[in-house]
């Protein structure tokens, strides 16, 4: 079993019950960037209901194991629901519920369908320009990385640096947007 496999298992509880779902992490990265590994899953739901997310997680319990106990993630700031595949628990999916930050719920609106050619299946994933924001906001290393990939594969000239730079100063990132603008190489 592949972590492929497991986001296909993910999207279609998501279909099946009818959550308004978005792909973030590495499968949303390689729709704009360099796709790379990944060992995860990360998905943002819309829980409307409580049910939602037992719905999904009831879907996926053949194949996925989940613990009992809701996570808050600290550097997402919302909960998040871990489950590991039953057969290869390295993989894991991290559910994450949409909660109420003024970003995170723009980007969720903004959500627009992609193919995802690693699953060879379409997707709703943020825009190019939303998963700069949100990889500059986190700043962890990888995060950087993927942020100067983006603007490098998707194009500066392309993307709206407005909507971008509008967000990165209400999260105080500015210098750390300028920093990573520095690094995009020409290609």
């Amino acid at each position: 079993m592949t972590v492929e496999y497991l986001a296909n298992l993910v999207v279609d509880a998501c279909i099946i019950e009818k959550v308004d779902y978005m792909m973030t992490g590495a499968f949303a990265y390689g729709i704009y960037g360099i796709p790379r590994s990944t060992m995860d899953v990360d998905v943002v739901l819309s829980v409307v209901e409580p049910s939602v997310i037992n719905r999904v997680i009831a879907q996926l319990d053949p194949a996925v194991s989940f613990g009992d106990q809701i996570q808050f993630d600290t550097l997402t700031w919302g909960k998040r629901h871990i489950g590991k595949l039953r057969k290869q628990p390295d993989i894991q999916v991290e559910l994450f519920e949409l909660f109420d930050d003024p970003f995170v719920k723009i980007q969720f609106e903004r959500r627009i369908e992609a193919f995802c050619n690693q699953l060879d299946q379409p997707l709703y994933v943020p825009t190019a320009e939303d998963v700069v924001v949100q990889k500059i906001r986190w700043a962890r290393s990888k995060d950087l990385d993927d942020a100067r990939d983006v603007l490098a594969v998707q194009g500066i000239e392309t993307l709206d640096m407005e909507y971008i730079r509008h967000w990165c100063g209400e999260h105080g990132s500015m210098e750390r947007l300028a920093a990573t603008l520095a690094k995009v190489p020409k290609i």
